[in-house]
């Protein structure tokens, strides 16, 4: 089995021993994104700006492993606070069409950096001809 790692200067590095994604095959892992501004490094102010941030890491991730958010099979969503499941539906419709992808959301205590919602995913990439 061989596995590719994925990396981009459009997504914030790594704060941890992790890689950003890790191609097997043609399945990609994202590692969980939260609203770091990958240029600054510092963590966007409130709720709304830091899921956006959220998914456009996403995006950055999945272009740089070749693919997009349509090819994207799984999310998993993190959030401090469950109040805020509404605004990541809302968020989420301006992302991914339908057919949407699976996912999860759940309640934790607290995410890195004093993050507000955290969200990661697994990517299927097309055959390619």
């Amino acid at each position: 089995m061989e596995k590719t790692i994925v990396s981009t200067a459009c997504a914030p590095s790594a704060i941890g021993a992790y890689s950003q994604a890790v191609k097997v095959g043609d399945t990609v892992y994202l590692s969980g994104q939260i609203g770091l501004d990958p240029a600054s490094m510092e963590m966007v102010e409130g709720i709304d700006a830091q899921i956006v941030r959220v998914f456009e890491n996403l995006k950055a991730v999945a272009e740089a492993a070749g693919g997009s958010l349509s090819d994207i099979v799984k999310v998993n969503v993190y959030l401090t606070d469950m109040e805020y499941f509404a605004k990541v539906n809302e968020t989420m419709s301006r992302y991914f069409a339908v057919p949407f992808p699976a996912r999860a959301a759940v309640g934790v205590a607290a995410l890195p950096l004093k993050a507000l919602v955290e969200a990661d995913a697994v990517m299927v990439l097309p055959m390619r001809a």
